[in-house]
């Protein structure tokens, strides 16, 4: 009995290592932001909430140590309009960080903490874009947490 309960502990660790592999060789596609989109634009919390604030942005995403993002979004009155692979739009906001964070922070929900402490801690680093005005106006601060939720969702 023992031996079997070790390979279905084996067995499950070895899925999760292969979905989380999967999950980051994914992650900021042009596939994987067109479904990040959709998501975006079907959570009232994040569009909703962006569009009562007229916020309209490019936003960045990608990896520690890139020379530029992996994905983009563009963002007009809090729905986003455009999403893809990145390919040298100007970015108002360029968000980075390593793999296995951007992986933990998706499949976890980031609260306010989590995030202050991954930009403290240089986990996640703003390559453009004002992380401490954004924090400091809660009708941008809460949309940008639950972005990752959304995030998480596909």
């Amino acid at each position: 009995m023992l031996a079997l309960k070790a390979y279905i502990i084996k067995n499950n660790k070895l899925k999760i290592i292969i979905n989380r592999y999967k999950i980051m060789s994914d992650l900021f596609s042009d596939e994987w932001m067109k479904k990040f989109q959709q998501e975006w634009n079907d959570e009232p919390e994040l569009a909703g909430a962006l569009e009562k604030i007229e916020f309209s942005s490019v936003i960045g995403y990608g990896f520690k140590g890139d020379d530029k993002a992996t994905g983009y979004i563009t963002v007009e009155n809090g729905k986003v309009t455009d999403a893809g692979a990145f390919d040298g739009q100007e970015l108002n906001w360029d968000m980075r960080a390593d793999a296995g964070n951007w992986g933990k922070w998706l499949s976890k929900e980031l609260g306010m903490a989590g995030l202050g402490m991954a930009v403290t801690t240089g986990k996640m680093k703003f390559n453009a874009g004002d992380f401490k005005a954004m924090v400091k106006d809660p009708r941008m601060a809460t949309p940008f947490i639950k972005s990752f939720a959304v995030m998480g969702k596909v």
